[in-house]
């Protein structure tokens, strides 16, 4: 299988893009998770990957999204996506997600990449925008990875993303890129509406066909202002996605994204763990997408590495939720959230501002955290990077409740299922 891999790679990729991958997000990826080891091991505090949502507008109207796509434009200017990366590189960073709204909205996406030869750059898409024109530039360019979200059958897609014949314009995308030999992904995130048709061999195998590299299966959170809760996944789904995703790694010439388990299969937060955190398209400092509330800005004065080291709230988010959870805190304990945003006095970062209310209204529910049934990796290769690269780096060791943060419903039980 990983011969064939390999072989993939070098046949249906450019060779070039494959460097750019290899160095910019590989290897100076690993260095920049060392670089992070070594400030814990300091008292310091710098995420060594950051997702940064560059423009608030789209052209679907997904159920569930928590976005505001239909209020009025908000980006993110260049000079100040060009000051944020330059801060993150020099602390070591190289790899940055790129999220929206849509970001191939964004007028100057492009120039951004093009500023930036040595870092890597994952944008989520929903791939209609990518001309091919566009897929002829993202070639040229070296450094960035289309991850094109395809959300289920033609039926199932107008109906999950509002707007008609998405399937057809999202593949017409895929099909630009593929041509253009741009090392592609494709997220899928799975739903009551989609699990039977996306979570399956014949569609693993269609993409491998069409020569799509890796794929992310991201499970549906019901969050924002039009949650959706009857598309969540049960606990049993959620193990059956878990082990849909061990086996295809261990059986399939594709790569497999997650970012919730370890190598034992153990659950873990990224927010939590500080391996990632998220900046809004108003530059708010936030720990997660979903989490729509912070304290600091990226138009802070203070440099973005002291913002950081420094922030309290940000702090206090990890503790909270590695001492409440292996899960997601948002999910299985708002109640605790709520109390962290008003110990902090946290901002709304949302144009509808409606974000507590929306919180307050949500009920416990179970995520990813489904102790006695983890599922470890089969793959020798996964299990070594995720043991190195991807792990709690000790967040779940001794998790501490910060002082003063007492949740609204003190008697609220831990959700693990």
């Amino acid at each position: 299988m990983y011969l064939k891999m390999a072989k993939r790679a070098l046949l249906e990729t450019d060779k070039r893009l494959l460097w750019k991958l290899a160095y910019n997000m590989g290897f100076k990826g690993m260095r920049a998770i060392q670089k992070h080891k070594a400030r814990l091991k300091r008292g310091e505090f710098f995420p060594p990957f950051l997702y940064i949502s560059i423009i608030n507008s789209c052209n679907l109207r997904c159920q569930g999204c928590w976005v505001d796509v239909a209020a009025k434009q908000q980006t993110i200017d260049v000079p100040a996506m060009n000051r944020m990366i330059e801060q993150a590189k020099a602390v070591g960073n190289s790899f940055f997600g790129i999220l929206g709204g849509e970001p191939f909205m964004h007028p100057q996406l492009l120039e951004i990449l093009a500023a930036h030869p040595d870092c890597y750059f994952q944008v989520f898409t929903n791939g209609q925008f990518i001309t091919d024109d566009v897929a002829r530039e993202l070639r040229r360019l070296g450094n960035v990875t289309p991850l094109i979200s395809i959300e289920g059958s033609e039926i199932v897609s107008d109906e999950r993303r509002g707007r008609p014949q998405v399937f057809s314009r999202s593949m017409d995308g895929l099909h630009n890129c593929l041509k253009h030999k741009v090392l592609t992904g494709v997220c899928t995130s799975l739903c009551q509406t989609n699990i039977d048709d996306l979570l399956t061999e014949a569609w693993v195998d269609r993409l491998i066909e069409l020569g799509v590299m890796y794929m992310w299966y991201h499970t549906y959170r019901p969050v924002g202002p039009d949650a959706k809760p009857e598309l969540a996944l049960t606990p049993d789904q959620q193990r059956r996605v878990r082990q849909f995703v061990v086996d295809t790694r261990a059986t399939k010439p594709i790569c497999v994204v997650d970012a919730y388990y370890d190598h034992q299969g153990q659950a873990l937060c990224p927010a939590a763990t500080g391996f990632t955190h998220h900046i809004s398209p108003w530059g708010d400092i936030e720990p997660c997408p979903i989490v729509q509330f912070a304290t600091e800005s990226i138009h802070d004065e203070r440099p973005l590495a002291e913002t950081f080291n420094n922030s309290e709230f940000l702090r206090d988010f990890r503790h909270a939720a590695a001492s409440s959870t292996r899960g997601c805190i948002v999910l299985e304990r708002p109640d605790l959230l709520k109390a962290l945003v008003d110990k902090h006095g946290a901002r709304d970062t949302t144009a509808r501002h409606a974000a507590m209310a929306e919180l307050e209204a949500m009920h416990a529910r179970g995520s990813q955290f489904d102790p006695q049934h983890e599922i470890p990796e089969r793959s020798f290769v996964y299990r070594f990077v995720k043991k190195h690269f991807f792990n709690d780096f000790g967040a779940y060791a001794n998790p501490v409740m910060p002082e003063g943060l007492e949740p609204s419903e003190p008697g609220l039980p831990i959700v693990t299922r």
